[in-house]
């Protein structure tokens, strides 16, 4: 696909993700138009990105209509989402996003749109199949078949939606991909998220270093020029609904993580761990095997190499007292 002139639209994105994604595609050369009601995405995201920016609430008809209007592409990142502690404590919010989703693909089908691609995400995965950290798992694309066992409301939001884009491909001819997304890091991430709540403690000198869980649960952490550059070849190379997973498959317990962000800021910090606190699935992390195989994608950052970039951003943003503000009203927030 070449992108110079392509008319796209990126739904959220001023979001963390989206905000990296529409920087690409402009670089790219494509005319990106951005969908946003700035609930979670920040303007100032955008701030040096030559993009076109359409300002409302996608679960508004008219204004879903209007944004996808004259669009050839169309990336879906927009949903009502939060970390671990977001989705188990705000179900409701996180089904509207079956609403949005089904709203945004119908009135991109009306709109002649000629291709979509979605944010999904590792939450469409069997939850039991993730549960024992003993075992070293990896996750299959083929693994998510009925009888379906999402990751609460959030996932199994995520699952419909990618049910939905195979059909509309298989109905109507639409070409249409989806991408799940594997615990992405990175600068722009806010700290609801696990490595960037680790990264305001230890920035801010916090003594218990607080880590949700007993410290075992195993992650991919994906850095977010990653799954840009995973998602973008997706819309390059898919055209039949194939849903394909983007995350490393670098193994990273909670508790190593929490070390050596407390090395690098903070080392004679102690450990609190908050056994109380929910954890989601304890063993996720992404077969890219299929990825590899049809994108020709694998992921370059090493983990303690994003880590340590994440870092250097957060402390050229972020002032202390932003810092404290943040983590008080992100962690289990938006």
């Amino acid at each position: 696909m070449k992108w110079k002139n392509k008319k796209v639209l990126v739904t959220g994105g001023a979001s963390f993700i989206g905000s990296h994604l529409t920087e690409k595609l402009v670089i790219l050369g494509a005319k990106v138009r951005v969908a946003e009601n700035f609930s979670s995405g920040e303007r100032n995201h955008l701030a040096n990105i030559e993009c076109e920016t359409f300002e409302g609430d996608l679960l508004d008809p008219s204004f879903c209509s209007k944004a996808t209007k004259g669009i050839e592409v169309l990336f879906h990142l927009a949903a009502d989402h939060g970390g671990r502690g977001y989705i188990d404590s705000h179900q409701v919010e996180c089904s509207t996003n079956m609403i949005l989703d089904g709203q945004v693909f119908r009135h991109a089908h009306q709109n002649g749109v000629e291709k979509i691609i979605f944010a999904s995400s590792g939450c469409v995965y069997p939850t039991s199949a993730q549960m024992d950290v003993g075992k070293e798992v990896f996750l299959y694309e083929d693994m998510v078949t009925p009888p379906y066992e999402a990751d609460d409301l959030y996932g199994w939001a995520k699952l419909l939606a990618e049910l939905t884009l195979k059909a509309y491909h298989q109905q109507h001819g639409i070409s249409t991909a989806s991408c799940r997304y594997f615990t992405v890091y990175g600068p722009r991430c806010t700290e609801n998220h696990a490595v960037m709540a680790m990264i305001a403690r230890g920035y801010l000198k916090l003594d218990p270093f607080e880590v949700w869980g007993d410290g075992e649960q195993i992650r991919n952490w994906t850095f977010v020029d990653d799954i840009v550059s995973g998602t973008i070849s997706a819309a390059e190379n898919i055209c039949d609904g194939t849903a394909v997973n983007l995350g490393t498959m670098e193994r990273i317990k909670v508790k190593e993580c929490a070390k050596e962000v407390i090395d690098t800021l903070n080392p004679s910090a102690s450990i609190k761990l908050l056994t109380d606190k929910p954890t989601g699935p304890l063993n996720r992390v992404a077969s890219n095997e299929l990825a590899k195989k049809l994108l020709g994608w694998s992921p370059r950052t090493k983990f303690l190499d994003g880590l340590q970039k994440t870092i250097d951003w957060y402390i050229d943003s972020k002032s202390t007292e932003q810092a404290k503000i943040d983590l008080a009203k992100k962690v289990v927030g938006r």
